[in-house]
């Protein structure tokens, strides 16, 4: 099916600029929708492929969660464990996965692509606070990730997800894309600024570089900003905490495989149990909101996550979503990106 999704505000989508919905529910796609172009002339398509960045968050902890629970172990395990030299040894995998760990800003700079500088800076740097407190990590999450993930097996997120669940299941949905796939990603479209931004604490810390907000958001250098995405190293980047190129099909029926709705799934029940529910909620020393995280994923606003749910929003305002009561899935992928924290309300999701 392809029919157009309802417009998020009046009025056609600019030129070169669209969007994608993908609803599922037990295994079956049961509404897919697109609307406008991928590039200036080029429809958007079931197929077309688009930057998610932090929506990767959730297939990325899926991945490590599943390599943890093989090797017969669970979130409870101490990070010292994995890495001696890690600077919060003995807080939790949990800990790490719900944004506790203290480190979304390092105290230097490191390049996302070259995981040895990243693990010399970590090792030099001190955590901000400590477990109950959170704050989401939006770029130190991913280059911490694949070091504890190869500690643990060998691999880096992107090569597991790759070879234990993209190809098996056959989805459109990359960390990392190859990229003779590059003709099938849509351009990304900077945000239009109507006036000035809102006078909030979150900006006013986002763009004060003497803050940890800022420095959360620019310690992990390659990328300065998400129109950086468009170039072969933007799109070919495995980075788990924004390397995601995906499909809004693909991202649903990542969730689908997460709910245990596609045959071959590798997720286990248990990694279901660990993603679905919330175990740290309040306030956010990095967005300056009030966020809630179970291991892996977010969970509020209930109005973005759907009954029950929990999913992963991305910068620009794709998100996707799983309500294990109702083994459904959603998905909303677009190159027209938004100014914002968060995605400001739900698209029209809900199946019919």
């Amino acid at each position: 099916m392809n029919a157009p999704v309802q417009p998020s505000s009046p009025g056609a989508p600019r030129r070169g600029a669209g969007e994608a919905v993908c609803i599922c529910c037990a295994g079956q796609i049961v509404r897919s929708s697109v609307r406008g172009e991928q590039a200036p002339g080029v429809p958007w398509t079931d197929s077309t492929l688009v930057p998610v960045f932090s929506a990767t968050k959730a297939a990325a902890a899926a991945c490590f969660l599943q390599a943890l629970e093989e090797q017969g172990s669970s979130p409870a395990l101490q990070l010292g464990e994995l890495w001696p030299h890690f600077p919060a040894p003995h807080c939790t995998v949990e800990h790490l996965l719900s944004h506790q760990v203290g480190l979304a800003a390092w105290g230097e700079s490191a390049p996302i692509d070259d995981l040895e500088a990243c693990r010399a800076v970590v090792e030099r740097s001190l955590p901000l606070w400590a477990p109950p407190q959170h704050g989401y990590h939006p770029h130190t999450l991913g280059p911490m990730l694949d070091i504890f993930m190869r500690a643990l097996t060998g691999m880096r997120i992107a090569d597991f997800w790759e070879k234990r669940v993209r190809r098996p299941l056959g989805l459109d949905f990359y960390i990392g894309l190859p990229l003779h796939l590059a003709e099938r990603v849509a351009v990304l479209q900077p945000p239009r600024v109507h006036g000035r931004l809102p006078d909030t604490p979150f900006y006013r810390a986002y763009f004060d570089p003497s803050s940890s907000v800022y420095r959360a958001f620019n310690c992990v250098t390659g990328l300065p900003s998400p129109r950086h995405m468009n170039t072969p190293f933007g799109l070919s980047c495995a980075c788990p905490a924004r390397g995601g190129i995906a499909s809004a099909r693909g991202l649903a029926l990542f969730y689908q495989a997460l709910l245990g709705q596609l045959p071959d799934s590798p997720f286990s029940p248990q990694v279901l149990g660990w993603m679905s529910h919330p175990v740290i909620s309040g306030q956010d020393l990095t967005l300056l909101c009030h966020t809630a995280f179970s291991c892996g994923a977010m969970c509020e606003p209930v109005v973005l996550f759907g009954r029950g749910g929990f999913g992963h929003a991305g910068a620009g305002g794709s998100y996707a979503f799983a309500e294990p009561a109702y083994a459904r899935s959603c998905a909303y992928v677009t190159n027209a990106l938004q100014l914002g924290i968060l995605p400001p309300h739900r698209r029209e999701l809900d199946a019919p």
